[in-house]
């Protein structure tokens, strides 16, 4: 038997507020040069769900941060992988802004969110280590890949892997793009185990572009004109994440595949990150024509982001928890199934994980 990197325990946390695309049919918008957009409002929302097939996305109360979020989640993976929380030996948790308080702008980080995370679920084992990641959007993978390295090396047996993002509170309301985002957490419990079955975790591949990528997502004005400079809000260039994203992501998810020497028509599942449907879409037939497939099985790609939007981290793990759970569209899983996990995000950042349930 080997040691194996196994999913034991899943949870989510979706916020309750609902905003659909009809809030934004009244919306003023303005271009990056601080034009104002002349196309109705109720236009630019119908091409928005054409493209990314976003009809609403949740935001949380106002009086919830992202680490109140995180506790949540946290409560029902371990609930449900019926472990000990003073057994756990990391608290990985992946976010890019930190705890940011409803009606301001400014990122908190002191203390980490995996700290505060730790004291809500009362976890008093001081070699219990909790800490942060920033890896853009596949930080919920990257935090599963981190927590594969400790297990691996013999350092950790059990880890908690958070993701969690209150992405509504840094958008500036005038851009087209603030649409795609909203908030939500996902966690995992992973551990360890000697498995003959050799389900877990059986092969990854990372990359990042740092050089003209590394702004495709970055902190700028608002697009409103006469804004103040000084107060900055998530921005991206959307055409050039989805060249950029179309192009390389396909690539890392077949050498991750190739490293375990599983076939593309092996995958049960895709878990993509939930940023574009368009695009999750063009995933799959890239994937498939490198293989020479142009034929797509049919429900191998469960989605999320119709009614839920982009939560950046917390998506994959929100969307595996409602799989695991039977709870979206039919879609379901049998142990033994292989899936894959692949995401991307500002950095630029990519990476997949291949896994058997």
């Amino acid at each position: 038997m080997s040691l194996r990197t196994v999913i034991t325990g899943t949870g989510s946390y979706i916020p309750p507020h609902i905003k659909t695309n009809k809030d934004f049919a009244q919306q003023e918008f303005y271009a990056e040069d601080h034009e104002r957009i002349a196309t109705p409002a109720n236009e630019i929302v119908e091409k928005f769900k054409d493209i990314t097939g976003i009809e609403e996305r949740r935001y949380v109360g106002n009086e919830f941060t992202a680490s109140d979020m995180g506790i949540i989640a946290a409560k029902h993976a371990i609930e449900d992988a019926k472990v000990d929380p003073e057994t756990i030996d990391q608290i990985i948790v992946a976010h890019n802004f930190g705890n940011v308080l409803k009606h301001t702008i400014q990122t908190d980080v002191l203390p980490a969110l995996a700290s505060r995370i730790k004291q809500g679920l009362g976890i008093q084992n001081p070699n219990c280590v909790a800490y942060d990641i920033l890896f853009g959007c596949p930080g919920w993978i990257q935090g599963l890949i981190q927590a594969e390295a400790y297990i691996k090396s013999g350092q950790a047996k059990k880890c908690l892997v958070i993701g969690t993002e209150t992405l509504s509170r840094v958008i500036d309301e005038y851009d087209r793009d603030s649409m795609i985002f909203s908030d939500g957490a996902g966690a995992t419990v992973v551990e360890g185990i000697d498995d003959e079955h050799t389900n877990g975790l059986m092969s990854l591949s990372v990359q990042s572009h740092c050089s003209e990528e590394t702004y495709y997502l970055y902190m700028g004005k608002s697009n409103l004109p006469n804004s103040d400079p000084a107060v900055r809000y998530m921005k991206m260039k959307g055409r050039k994440v989805y060249e950029y994203a179309i192009k390389n992501v396909p690539l890392a998810m077949k050498s991750c595949l190739d490293k375990c020497g599983v076939h593309v028509t092996e995958v049960k599942k895709f878990f993509l990150h939930q940023a574009n449907e368009k695009m999750d879409e063009g995933f799959i037939k890239a994937l498939f024509k490198l293989y020479g497939i142009r034929e797509i099985p049919s429900h191998i790609m469960p989605m999320s982001i119709h009614k839920l939007g982009n939560s950046s981290v917390a998506t994959i793990p929100t969307l595996y928890d409602l799989v695991k759970r039977r709870v979206l569209d039919n879609h379901t899983m049998e142990k033994g199934d292989i899936v894959m996990f692949a995401s991307v995000g500002a950095g630029m950042n990519i990476n997949a994980v291949c896994y058997r349930v």
